[in-house]
């Protein structure tokens, strides 16, 4: 089920003194089974954009096609738009609003005119999908769980309308560092498993290179790029002059190749820097050792205890490789790598769970 995107222009309030223009002639195709990361500074134009995708909100020009479907036209019903594209807002678990999970999570369904059998299988489901048990939850309130099982109930009230795509808006927001990981892992299992599309809106650089297949990168309502997280994040000083940043394993990589270690160009991820760089260490220390002897590192080489080091820290790395004398675990006590991109701060009293 590709959704096409043809020109698509939005501005809010037009004709008013408040008129603002926040997307301006985009065009792009998301294919059938991708998973697309969507990328921008606040203000750039990323929840409008997915708004479009599902009816939400109507282009000022151009059109948006899902399945064939011009969803733009009058008299489309934004019911069966709504059956193949699913929206989950930014912090949704403020939408709950039934007495018990079960009767959250199947609004939707009855809003479908489905008989009961249907709606139980299907709230069933949704909530297996988001790894919560029916039997032990199904009638609690929603309002008596932790932050992060409101927000599994409000995205299973979305899957249980069994969408082709889904469209999550800063799915990991305002949660603690044990919730975002498990969110995070729901939402990989859940593409892998039933090989839906998945669009996810995110600040988090790390979050979407360890998930997308491919990113749309915008910027002052525009598409700056689109492409691979591998071709994408080499465009280091591109995203930082749209005030973006790159995941900690780019930067850690960029950084190291300045210094002059010969590390593969396009590594964005630490565990990618992390294995370069123990592959470095023991094509070294194997090519200088003598028969029967062991290698003993020479001033600057990396060892596999210190390459370990680099590649886990965040910062901290020789400024040069004229006779380095300090080794990377040394230099772990310079000043370390500041976020290129600021992160969204946690609304207090919000926190996940396993």
């Amino acid at each position: 089920m590709p959704i096409q995107v043809e020109h698509l222009t939005h501005t809010y309030l037009p004709g008013s003194p408040f008129s603002a223009t926040a997307i301006h002639d985009l065009n792009l195709t998301i294919e059938d089974g991708e998973f697309i990361g969507v990328l921008g500074h606040t203000g750039s134009g990323k929840t409008t954009f997915v708004q479009h995708l599902n009816g939400l909100l109507k282009p000022t020009e151009g059109r948006v096609v899902v399945d064939g479907l011009d969803i733009t036209q009058k008299g489309v019903s934004l019911l069966e738009v709504r059956k193949k594209v699913g929206l989950v807002f930014q912090y949704p678990e403020y939408q709950l609003f039934e007495e018990t999970v079960a009767k959250d999570v199947a609004f939707g369904p009855k809003n479908m005119g489905l008989d009961k059998a249907e709606i139980d299988r299907r709230v069933r489901w949704a909530l297996m999908q988001v790894g919560l048990d029916y039997a032990t939850i199904a009638d609690c309130s929603p309002f008596e769980l932790s932050g992060g099982q409101m927000r599994r109930v409000a995205i299973a009230g979305v899957l249980a309308m069994q969408p082709r795509t889904l469209i999550l808006d800063e799915p990991t927001a305002g949660l603690d560092p044990r919730g975002r990981r498990a969110i995070l892992g729901m939402i990989r299992r859940l593409h892998a498993e039933t090989g839906m599309t998945v669009i996810m809106v995110s600040h988090n650089m790390d979050d979407i290179a360890t998930l997308a297949t491919r990113l749309i990168v915008m910027s002052k309502g525009e598409l700056a790029m689109t492409g691979a997280p591998r071709q994408v994040f080499t465009q280091r000083d591109i995203l930082r002059s749209i005030g973006l940043g790159v995941p900690q394993g780019a930067e850690l990589c960029h950084r190291l190749r300045e210094a002059g270690y010969p590390l593969p160009e396009g590594l964005f991820t630490l565990e990618e820097v992390r294995d370069a760089l123990l592959a470095l260490a023991g094509r070294d220390a194997t090519n200088s050792a003598a028969p029967g002897t062991q290698a003993q590192p020479q001033s600057g080489e990396l060892t596999e205890a210190n390459a370990a080091q680099g590649a886990k820290a965040a910062g901290g790395i020789p400024q040069t490789h004229e006779e380095p004398k300090q080794s990377v675990q040394q230099a772990q006590t310079q000043a370390p790598l500041a976020q290129d991109a600021p992160q969204d701060a946690a609304p207090a009293g919000k926190e996940g769970d396993a």
